[in-house]
């Protein structure tokens, strides 16, 4: 990356970072407020019905990412008439995902009894779901422009906007939800937020710029050129998404609502860290982006080989740590009765380690639009995800579930997507990229055993006892992933790029 590109992922990973550790703070506050509050049994269903509303986002799955794409060239090649046309044709398209969304909405109310199970009826059902739809629907109301900012490298003044926001709302979240008990305020004041986290930054964009007021139509070829990149985003993050966000639904169907509640404790700790690492990586997209356009396969596979190994050692220290920590955690937080067994932290630390080294290759895959051509693959893993979760579900329960996951991503594209970006973007065999991940793992699994060994002398019965057994698993596992890739051509590539930047010169606005 030039130092252009660099400067801008740096100041976008700054802002996700800062976004992060106040995000993370305010949700672990916010879920014991909540589950004093209002009991588990609203926790689960306020985890189902996000679940539910995600699959009933499937009008603008890949929308985003497809729409990310076509800026990158005229972006490049600072052409704001094409700019300013495609940002006219977005609107309405999102303006039709938005009606599409409220329909399918309207359309599961009859449902809401099937997918909720309890063992008391929950008053105000409908009511809450209502809510939880109108919230969602808001969302598409100003995304195609905040989708610029993304993609011209600028996600950094989104975040920042939104972290201000999120801190605000969530305090007021709290003291509504002492002060009142009432789940109706809490959810009114998360749509007020959501409204109020789209309109500002959509205003910052028309400050930024001007110029996307003035935008022609679109020819009829480009028109029918997007609309073929758009369906095949389409398909692939519909199957993404059955695969990602299913789970909680056929939990409650196959368990129970209330176990979506307890894991959805586990699921808070592990989406703020996955938030955190993939952070890194999506906020590279973008430059990714303007690398493919620029550069040759030779600087595009040092890149994608440097981002490999920085998910090589976010893994190494992050999943070891879920894993050998998360019950702990979960014990001194909220309690014994909320500690799950063991086979589900293992179900979930599987997909976690998947997610985390996945993490480059998806990176490329948004920035190249591979999508188009590995969209019927994660089809596949969606189908299979989910004949395996219902049979191993009702075999085993939760952890079943979980397995189901890890088994149909790795049966599947894990095998096929690696195949067609280093052939067509690296120029280079995709045997470097399995020969990499099956040395990493062999030496995750040592990791977590070696460490666990260790941090096992350590009893936790209180925080300043979990902290300092958090310590020692962190310390070593960082000590162990260093020693392992410290030579390494991407590690070497990392430390350069880090020591070129001055951050006290990275303005965030």
């Amino acid at each position: 990356m030039n130092q252009s590109r660099t400067s801008k992922s740096a100041k976008n990973v700054i802002m996700v970072y800062i976004n992060q550790i106040v995000s993370i703070i305010l949700q672990f506050l916010s879920r014991t407020v909540f589950i004093y509050a209002l009991g588990v049994s609203y926790l689960g269903f306020n985890s189902l019905f996000s679940d539910v509303l995600k699959l009933l986002s499937l009008a603008d799955l890949g929308f985003s990412s497809a729409m990310a794409y076509t800026f990158y060239e005229p972006l490049a090649k600072n052409d704001k008439a094409k700019i300013a046309s495609l940002i006219r044709f977005y609107k309405k398209v999102y303006r039709i995902i938005a009606v599409a969304v409220a329909i399918l909405g309207f359309c599961l109310i009859p449902f809401l009894d099937i997918i909720v199970k309890t063992e008391k009826p929950i008053p105000n059902l409908t009511l809450y779901y209502l809510l939880f739809l109108s919230n969602s629907v808001m969302s598409y109301l100003f995304v195609y422009k905040t989708t610029l900012l993304v993609a011209d490298q600028k996600n950094y003044i989104v975040v920042k906007l939104k972290t201000k926001l999120n801190f605000v709302v969530t305090i007021i979240q709290m003291i509504f939800l002492l002060l009142s008990k009432n789940f109706i305020v809490y959810l009114i004041i998360m749509n007020v937020s959501t409204f109020l986290q789209n309109v500002l930054p959509s205003m910052q964009v028309d400050k930024l710029y001007p110029e996307i007021k003035k935008g022609l139509p679109l020819s009829k070829k480009e028109s029918k050129s997007i609309f073929g990149n758009l369906r095949s985003a389409f398909i692939y993050k519909l199957s993404n998404t059955l695969i990602n966000s299913t789970d909680n639904i056929l939990i409650s169907v196959l368990v129970g609502t209330v176990w979506v509640g307890y894991y959805s404790n586990y699921l808070i700790i592990i989406s703020s860290v996955t938030t955190f690492v993939s952070g890194i990586f999506t906020s590279m997209t973008a430059s990714v982006g303007n690398l493919i356009v620029t550069e040759k396969p030779e600087k595009r596979f040092q890149i994608f080989n440097s981002e490999q190994v920085l998910s090589f050692v976010v893994a190494g220290v992050v999943v070891p740590c879920f894993c050998l920590l998360s019950n702990d955690f979960i014990y001194v937080w909220l309690g014994k009765e909320f500690v799950l067994n063991k086979l589900v932290v293992y179900g979930i630390s599987i997909n976690f380690y998947l997610t985390c080294i996945f993490q480059p290759l998806w990176s490329f895959r948004e920035a190249s639009g591979l999508y188009r051509k590995t969209k019927y693959v994660m089809t596949v893993t969606a189908i299979i995800n989910l004949i395996l979760s219902l049979v191993l579900g009702k075999m085993i329960g939760l952890p079943g579930i979980l397995i189901a996951t890890a088994i149909s991503r790795l049966s599947t594209y894990f095998w096929y997507e690696p195949n067609i970006l280093f052939k067509e973007y690296f120029e280079k065999s995709s045997k470097l990229f399995y020969k990499a991940v099956f040395k990493n793992t062999i030496f995750l699994v040592f990791e977590i055993f070696l460490v666990g060994k260790i941090i096992n002398y350590f009893s936790v019965e209180s925080w300043l006892h979990w902290l300092i057994k958090a310590i020692v698993c962190g310390i070593l596992s960082l000590i162990l992933t260093i020693l392992l890739y410290r030579k390494s051509e991407g590690f070497g590539f990392i430390v350069t790029k880090m020591k070129s930047l001055n951050i006290k010169k990275l303005k965030m606005n």
